[in-house]
């Protein structure tokens, strides 16, 4: 999803499109991977002097809401990126860094053979370990 998408989603389903909502928006847009409720308010601190955990979280769980942003847990702590609606596909996350790297392949056809009588609703794939960057600079 990109950001224009996400304010046409958020007019249609009655939110206001201010100046902060835009703003967390294009943080993530351009964002190469999941980031914080810290890395967010940390950015948006310069524009918005005293902006407060309370507001970064309500958009934050509102975007998911509506499936503008993902998220996935890393060392205790929730990370978000924009949803990738494009196709579908799962992703390896640096621990270190948070960039994202897309695997176009699926484990769901051989675990579906091993879950007959069940009924999968949905699935999550995701590869946790150190881009090529941080395995750099830790060498």
């Amino acid at each position: 999803m990109n950001r224009n998408e996400a304010v046409t989603l958020l007019r249609k389903k009655g939110y206001k499109m201010t100046g902060k909502r835009k703003d967390i928006l294009s943080f993530f847009e351009k964002a190469d991977g999941y980031r914080t409720a810290k890395d967010l308010i940390t950015h948006l601190e310069e524009s918005y002097p005293g902006i407060s955990f309370d507001t970064i979280y309500r958009n934050l769980h509102l975007y998911h809401d509506l499936g503008i942003l993902e998220t996935t847990e890393l060392d205790g702590e929730k990370h978000f990126r924009m949803n990738c609606v494009h196709h579908h596909h799962h992703h390896f996350i640096c621990k270190d860094c948070g960039k994202t790297k897309e695997i176009d392949i699926c484990p769901m056809e051989e675990v579906e053979q091993l879950l007959t009588d069940y009924s999968i609703e949905g699935h999550k794939f995701e590869i946790y370990g150190r881009c090529p960057g941080c395995k750099l600079a830790l060498a």
